[in-house]
């Protein structure tokens, strides 16, 4: 379902352990927005959704970076980028990004959504 990304700064390139895993969760066309922030009265910028479990947080360029903290609390890996028009995931554990495998999905917008995390 998903590939690493490949990578000009590391040519060499880097592999993900957590690519075969468990099936992941279905995705919300639009998240309903990071449960933790709304709590607080804060608001994000991008929400990430966990593909474990099906958390969404917010990403780490919001003041809550919740979905660096789920990652951090319950150890699962890979989230995907819940916003309008972007196709990727990052691997926590490896620190990649991951783009949908060929034939499998959209297609990645050439050179979009290219924040980790």
């Amino acid at each position: 379902m998903w590939r690493v990304r490949p990578d000009g700064g590391r040519p060499e390139g880097r592999g993900c352990a957590h690519l075969g895993g468990s099936a992941p969760v279905a995705v919300p066309e639009r998240p309903p927005g990071c449960a933790r922030c709304a709590a607080r009265g804060r608001t994000w910028l991008h929400l990430r959704t966990c593909l474990t479990c099906g958390h969404v947080g917010c990403c780490d360029s919001s003041a809550g970076a919740h979905a660096t903290a789920h990652y951090e609390e319950t150890g699962h890996p890979v989230a995907c980028s819940a916003e309008p028009g972007e196709v990727w995931a990052w691997c926590y554990a490896d620190e990649v990004y991951l783009e949908p495998a060929p034939g499998v999905g959209p297609e990645p917008a050439p050179g979009g959504g290219n924040e980790a995390r």
